[in-house]
């Protein structure tokens, strides 16, 4: 293998994502170590140095040019994601600085001094032991940026993000004042699209549900009312207009349940950018009130359609 590929070869055994395993970031590792094609990993050294320098290395020592003005692109692909891992380390000045600069931390040093030798198995065991890896790492701060939410009495969680945020927020506050006792038959995730989906259930109530159509966001029934709730979570699209009305009742006309229909915000402020679009007839909940709802039109202020 040559310097990049044992470099990747370095990187790959401690679990680094694919992209971080890019030749950039090889590059990275070759030019903080003062690796050149011919030297032997034990001779790596750990100096002081900048992206600039990182950048001029490359060039002059395996012949890949890279711009002056991708310096933002190696912070961000190799250096960052390296000082999380403890790869390296920062010298601790303002990173506007000119004298900013990094170098490999000394057990990092150590280790890939070991790469290629009887000591390299053991070495990179200690070094994993000590530090959580980064696919562990990240994995573990993706999780913790999901939000848990209980729904039909069962644990599931939602992928980050402000329309996730309103779903969660209308299972957990909407859902208890004004549909109590209600069942979700169905919410879908910005990632995992049909999170709970009651197919039986919503088939049993006539439903005509083929894999074209697109669900309200979340589908709450009232069996003591025999009630479906059709909730749209607005944070940038899809509001309940007269078209998405139309849509839905095509994809009930089976269905004898009194029908329901609200458009949620996240706050005022969004609701005010969508007023005008929403159809009559129909419910506003805004997460920000969530002890009120808003009705437009009719002599009644919330019941079925139908």
């Amino acid at each position: 293998m040559n310097k990049v590929e044992e470099a990747k070869e370095i990187l790959k055994e401690l679990q680094v994502p694919v992209k971080q395993q890019a030749d950039l970031c090889c590059f990275v590792l070759l030019a903080m170590a003062d690796i050149k094609e011919q030297d032997e990993w034990s001779n790596a050294t750990n100096s002081w140095i900048r992206i600039h320098d990182v950048i001029a290395y490359t060039k002059e020592n395996y012949g890949v040019t890279y711009a002056e003005n991708s310096r933002e692109t190696f912070r961000k692909q190799a250096m960052h994601h390296f000082r999380n891992a403890a790869f390296i380390e920062d010298n601790g000045k303002a990173t506007n600085s000119p004298n900013y600069r990094y170098r490999l931390t000394d057990e990092m040093l150590s280790l890939i001094r070991s790469y290629g030798t009887a000591y390299w198995e053991s070495e990179k065991q200690r070094f994993l032991q000590s530090h959580e890896t980064l696919i562990d790492l990240y994995a573990s701060k993706r999780t913790m940026r999901k939000m848990p939410v209980r729904i039909n009495g069962e644990d599931f969680t939602f992928s980050p993000g402000k329309h996730n945020e309103l779903q969660k927020a209308i299972i957990e506050e909407f859902a208890p004042r004004f549909a109590p006792n209600s069942e979700c038959l169905y919410v879908g995730d910005t990632t995992e699209k049909d999170l709970v989906k009651n197919i039986a259930k919503l088939q049993e109530l006539g439903f005509a549900i083929t894999l074209h159509d697109k669900m309200p966001d979340v589908v709450l029934y009232s069996e003591e009312k025999n009630w479906l709730y059709f909730i749209e979570s607005v944070t940038s699209v899809g509001p309940m207009e007269p078209k998405r009305i139309k849509e839905i009742e095509e994809m009930t006309a089976g269905v004898t349940a009194g029908r329901i229909y609200v458009t949620a915000f996240l706050d005022f402020k969004t609701f005010k950018k969508f007023s005008e679009t929403l159809a009559w007839e129909t419910e506003v909940w805004i997460a920000d009130m969530p002890d009120h709802m808003i009705h437009l039109n009719g002599d009644k202020f919330l019941g079925p359609r139908k």
